[in-house]
């Protein structure tokens, strides 16, 4: 992380959190005044609808004293005729009203109610044809008939049609005045309706500005919270607005996201003019010390030179240039020595690295080449342990000054850069050859490096019989990275290692293709379901009249994306990958199952022969799986045998030991399978206590096939000295059959009796096959005993 980066990490939360302090003070400060804001906006908004509440009732006041006065209400209510009065006064009286009327499409109504309170004239401004005197009104001047006022003024807010200011007088019928109080009963009541649209319009207006509904009532409501608002109108009743909490709440809101906003962006204006008053004050001048250093440290300038820094920072550089003096030498050696190969003088894996990986990034860059020679010395274990670790080193030191006057000698007359030589470990080497493909250099270096061991490799005018395997892969077309070259060139080198050593081999796109198809293999395994895609097959095995003695379990994999996998393919490829525990798992407790069936076609004396993977024996629990499966199914630890290969029960740990001698103890067989595959044969005769040694099919091959009956006699005799039984594998012919017969072997198993086989097939092999079990011994023109 840069110094830039780190001044801000550490600036912006002290900054951030001071700004958020004063926010938090504003914010309450603020939310206090905002609420006492709000009510003096409502208040005002109310005094506001008061006057407009004022105003229509003056405007109905006027409009009262203006219609009472005229000649049409003076005759209406003097006529005595009722028809006429209704018909043509009443019409008339209309038209006086309309006259009045600023606006024609004003609501307004005007009553005239007899003293019985009986209708006497009701005109309704409105589009309501059919409009009538509603029964508040009717109420309204029954009150003011039965109190002692002559005017009122009231609200009606729950009018039939709409919210009516009503003005209410009692007239005298004669004089059309204020009636004396002995002639109140005779009096006429008149009544002006009006509609306070513009009151009802700020009063809807309030309503949705603060979320809460208006309430009119008679009486001065309790200030029960700060949020209550009231006004007294004209006519005595109390309008009361409560503000909403929403509304408090979204304008607390709003503040507070005003304030964070404010706050980060303060803190980013105030942290980016720190930064930047920092970076060219303190920062540049690190940054190019750093630089400077950084340089040095690449190898790119030999010195420190001058930033053109003050005070502290150029005293800083001056002191450091001054060590960077001191110790240069010693970094010096000390670089040369972690570079170099204590043996051999050459560069070490790490140095080759470094080297190497400069030499690919250059090729990629500028469309260069190079060539990566993987070389790797056979036979040297030999070597080493017969003529001693003395010998082994000189040997090693001689090799690499070889191989490096051999491959310069090439890049030279070729004039290419020079080589990249390297030990990697102990008897593999690395060159690194800088030229494009097609000039014959990377070819020519193999051979060179080959026609060093020719004969063997001379030492002191002594020939020691060490051979070379090397590896080539190319950049960029085998690979574009260091860990990819190598591998590449590693792979070819194990292809010439196994095409019989002392050759050069090319990688190619078959080693490519082999690699791929380990790591398929190796993926399916890491997700595969035994019970969906594995399953057994048994091999019979046989006495020498034919009798079935026993089977042993064979696994087979059948994979949904890569069709049949052999044995041979996939079991190294789970050992070295850790995966076959669960295969082993599921292979004991399926085949310890099946027993049950082979029981019954062969008898119950039946040996069940259970191959199992030899990294395995490194773990307590197996022999724990195989008591549990026989125990779980029932089946008699005698008749399990477990196979071990022959190479890996040479080297047996004290786990495996242990392992051995506890199923050994619970009744278990124990098998060496594949004897004489390996090379330490007869040691493991002599070293290890085995119940039966399974002949590999290939000693078999050599000794019952060429008509060694002597060596085998003396093999089997050997064994069964040991008190081990003897199985032979792979007898697929009669001559091999007799041949075994006549040494001793024991038990025979091979396509002659059968190949491997499922149970249904395995069943009705059992149900074809001929009766006689001497016919393999005394027919040996015979057909084979296969299903």
């Amino acid at each position: 992380m840069t110094l830039g980066k780190r001044t801000f990490l550490l600036l912006f939360p002290t900054v951030l959190f001071g700004y958020m302090l004063a926010a938090v003070l504003v914010y309450n400060a603020q939310s206090r005044a905002m609420l006492a804001l709000e009510q003096a906006r409502l208040s005002q908004k109310l005094d506001h609808a008061a006057a407009l509440f004022a105003n229509t009732v003056s405007q109905a006041r006027n409009f009262y004293y203006t219609i009472a006065e005229s000649d049409a209400v003076h005759q209406f209510v003097s006529e005595p005729d009722a028809a006429y009065r209704s018909r043509s006064l009443g019409m008339r009286l209309q038209q006086s009203i309309r006259q009045l009327l600023d606006d024609p499409k004003v609501f307004l109504s005007f009553t005239v109610l007899r003293p019985d309170m009986e209708e006497a004239y009701y005109f309704e401004n409105s589009n309501n044809p059919f409009a009538e005197l509603s029964p508040q009104q009717i109420e309204l001047g029954r009150k003011l008939q039965e109190g002692g006022e002559v005017r009122t003024f009231a609200y009606l807010a729950d009018a039939p049609t709409q919210p009516i200011i009503v003005y209410s007088a009692l007239l005298d019928p004669i004089t059309l005045t204020r009636p004396i109080p002995s002639a109140r009963s005779q009096a006429l009541l008149m009544q002006v309706g009006t509609e306070p649209k513009e009151f009802l319009r700020l009063v809807r207006q309030i309503e949705t500005d603060y979320g809460s509904r208006a309430v009119f009532s008679d009486e001065a409501p309790p200030k029960v919270a700060d949020t209550l608002s009231s006004v007294q109108l004209p006519t005595g009743q109390y309008l009361s607005v409560t503000i909403a909490p929403q509304h408090i709440s979204a304008a607390m809101r709003r503040l507070k996201w005003l304030l964070v906003t404010g706050v980060l962006a303060m803190a980013f204006v105030s942290i980016g003019l720190t930064l930047l008053l920092m970076r060219r004050f303190v920062i540049r001048p690190i940054t190019a010390l750093d630089q400077e250093v950084t340089r040095v440290m690449n190898g790119e300038i030999d010195a420190i030179g001058e930033t053109g820094a003050t005070v502290e920072v150029g005293r800083l550089t001056r002191n450091i240039r001054a060590l960077h003096e001191q110790s240069q030498q010693s970094m010096n050696l000390i670089q040369r020595a972690s570079w170099t190969d204590s043996l051999t003088g050459i560069s070490n894996r790490s140095h080759f690295q470094t080297l190497a990986a400069k030499a690919i990034e250059r090729a990629m860059t500028y469309g260069g080449h190079c060539s990566l020679l993987f070389i790797d010395i056979d036979n040297f274990k030999f070597v080493n342990d017969k003529y001693g670790h003395g010998v082994g080193d000189e040997l090693l030191r001689h090799l690499a000054r070889s191989i490096s006057e051999a491959v310069s000698r090439i890049t030279v007359a070729r004039a290419l850069p020079p080589p990249i030589l390297a030990r990697l470990s102990g008897d593999e080497f690395a060159v690194m050859i800088l030229a494009p493909p097609g000039e014959g250099a990377t070819r020519a270096a193999c051979d060179a490096i080959l026609d060093l061991f020719e004969g063997g490799f001379l030492l002191r005018d002594k020939s020691y019989p060490v051979t070379a395997s090397i590896g080539v892969a190319l950049c960029p077309h085998d690979a574009q990275s260091l860990n990819e070259l190598v591998a590449n060139a590693d792979a070819a080198m194990y292809q010439a290692k196994t095409s019989g050593k002392n050759r050069s081999s090319r990688f190619s796109r078959v080693l490519q293709d082999k690699r791929d198809r380990v790591r398929q293999i190796r993926e399916e395994l890491q997700q595969i379901d035994p019970d969906d895609e594995f399953h057994l097959v048994y091999m019979p095995v046989v006495d020498p009249d034919g009798k079935v003695m026993g089977c042993e379990a064979l696994l087979r994999w059948t994979s949904p994306i890569l069709g049949r996998v052999g044995p041979d393919e996939f079991v190294p490829i789970a050992e070295t990958s850790g995966l076959f525990s669960k295969i082993d798992h599921w292979v004991i407790d399926r085949a310890i199952r099946d027993h049950a069936a082979l029981a019954g076609l062969f008898g119950s004396d039946t040996i069940l022969a259970i191959n199992i993977s030899s990294a395995e024996l490194h773990q307590d629990d197996i022999a724990d799986r195989f008591i549990e499966a026989v125990a779980r199914h029932g089946v008699d630890p005698h008749l399990i045998e477990i196979e071990l290969t022959e190479t890996y029960s040479v080297s047996l740990s004290a786990t495996a030991e242990r392992v051995l001698s506890r199923l050994a103890g619970k009744g278990f067989g124990i098998s060496i399978d594949d004897f004489g595959a390996g090379y330490n044969s007869l040691q493991q005769l002599i070293d290890y206590r085995a119940d039966a040694i399974k002949l590999d099919r290939g000693i078999v091959e050599k000794l019952a096939g060429t008509g060694q009956i002597e060596a085998l006699t003396a093999l089997i005799a050997l064994c069964h000295a040991r008190e081990m039984s003897v199985v032979a594998e792979g007898v697929d012919t009669h001559e091999k059959f007799s041949a075994l017969r006549h040494a001793g072997c024991d038990l025979f198993q091979g396509y002659l009796i059968s190949r491997p086989l499922v149970l249904t097939e395995l069943a009705a092999w059992a149900l074809t096959r001929s009766s006689s079990y001497g016919i393999i011994a005394t027919e040996p023109q015979a057909p084979l005993l296969i299903a």
